[in-house]
């Protein structure tokens, strides 16, 4: 493993820019795998793509694996594609004849040391240096020409006849090379994983990836299932929705509480709905993808802004409908006077994430602007989508919402002069005319 720690991201070009370079370079170096990639930040997450083959024996596993890997070469976009199956090789093992050792009186302890020094080393001691903070192993081993298996054959232990060669009561076999067993649930797993390339978003490379292996016919007993990202995505996803509903539900349980009125706190509620088209519209004109988290995010944070709006805009329509000559008067007059606040709220709000939307980064020290820092990339998704729907829902706010308002007051007004009607015609019907 080689780590590179690059310039300051304003004195050099784009990571992506320098990773692709670099993988194309080293591309050409024959009998060797090697992937490039970039530093992760939080947990430790894993490639984008990863999908886990359950089930089955080994070599059922592994040319599944195989098809879906020759899948994904042909759909392309899939870059550093590996597997944890593992590699071929050969290990040697040495078999030792107990009771011939017996008869030299050679111990098996002993003869685990030498063959210690001849391979990795043996550990006699450890220290640690002034200048670090872990303690160093102190290993004794044979030079490394004379690191080798006919040096291992010619090996001497000593015995209580002196020192014996081990190719008296030690045979050197060679084996298949043994990996690591990976299982889930008590079933063999093959884990194959990829990089998607760079302009190439992982989610639309997830659902390619999913169509295509829906025409795979798979051996019985095998699944396929995607893991990493796109699993934790699902997860959180499914948090922020029951989130998202859990938050509307009290909203909607303290608006019918305030306002004594079931149309006007769905009114409300509506807003927020409404407004998430503005979110997107908001990341269609920046031009980036919708985040499942920062998005998320961003749109709860955005509920609370326009519903704030709106309770204050209908609050001010039921104060002055009472003393309004129509419904619409008073729409009207309730929509001048909140303008100034709602606009003040919005356009501070949005002046206030513009920074953080147009990724810039403010040197207050050095007295420099940059615009892509990496520590802004973070914030973007979150401020645009808070910024973009609070657009969309203020046009929304002192337009729609005095509209549907006067609409609900016509609709109560015509019921409410409907059941009057009815009540004076059961009061007419149930007069009677004296007989003559």
């Amino acid at each position: 493993m080689i780590q590179l720690d690059f310039a300051e991201w304003d004195e050099r070009r784009p990571a992506a820019q320098i990773l692709a370079e670099a993988r194309a370079r080293i591309a050409r170096i024959p009998g060797i795998e090697i992937q490039t990639r970039e530093q992760e930040s939080g947990p430790p997450t894993g490639k984008p793509v990863q999908l886990e083959i359950t089930g089955g024996s080994l070599r059922v596993l592994e040319a599944v694996a195989d098809r879906i890997e020759a899948v994904m070469e042909r759909l392309g976009g899939y870059v550093d594609v590996e597997d944890t199956r593992s590699l071929p090789g050969v290990e040697w093992r040495l078999m030792v004849d107990r009771e011939r050792a017996a008869r030299y009186g050679a111990d098996v302890a002993l003869l685990g040391q030498a063959v210690k020094m001849t391979t990795a080393g043996l550990t006699i001691a450890e220290y640690r240096p002034d200048y670090a903070d872990d303690e160093v192993e102190i290993r004794v081993r044979f030079p490394a020409a004379e690191r080798t298996l006919e040096r291992l054959e010619q090996l001497r232990v000593p015995t209580e006849l002196g020192l014996i060669p081990i190719s008296n009561f030690v045979e050197l076999q060679p084996a298949p090379k043994t990996g690591t067993i990976q299982r889930i649930d008590g079933s063999r797993v093959i884990t194959v994983s990829a990089d998607v390339a760079e302009g190439l978003l992982p989610a639309d490379k997830i659902a390619e990836l999913q169509e295509a292996l829906a025409t795979v016919e798979l051996p019985d007993g095998v699944s396929v299932a995607f893991a990493g990202q796109d699993e934790d995505q699902r997860e959180a996803m499914q948090f922020l929705t029951a989130a998202f509903g859990v938050a509307l539900f009290l909203m909607l349980l303290v608006l019918v509480t305030q306002f004594n009125s079931i149309y006007q706190a769905l009114l409300v509620l509506s807003a927020i709905v409404f407004s998430t088209a503005g979110v997107f519209l908001g990341l269609l004109v920046t031009g980036r993808p919708f985040g499942i988290v920062m998005g998320g995010i961003g749109v709860i944070a955005l509920s609370g802004i326009v519903v704030n709006n709106n309770i204050v805009l209908i609050d001010t329509f039921n104060e002055l409908r009472p003393r309004a000559a129509n419904a619409v008067e008073a729409a009207m007059r309730a929509g001048a006077q909140r303008l100034r606040p709602v606009l003040l709220t919005t356009v501070t709000t949005v002046l206030g994430l513009l920074p953080m939307m147009l990724a810039m980064n403010v040197d207050l020290i050095g007295r420099d602007i940059a615009f892509g820092a990496p520590s802004t990339q973070f914030w973007t998704d979150l401020s645009t989508a808070i910024g973009g729907g609070l657009s969309f829902a203020t046009l929304l706010t002192l337009v729609l919402t005095p509209c549907m308002l006067v609409l609900g007051a016509h609709y109560s007004e015509r019921l409410a002069s409907r059941r009057r009607g009815r009540g004076a015609l059961e009061l007419t019907s149930d007069l009677r005319v004296p007989a003559e």
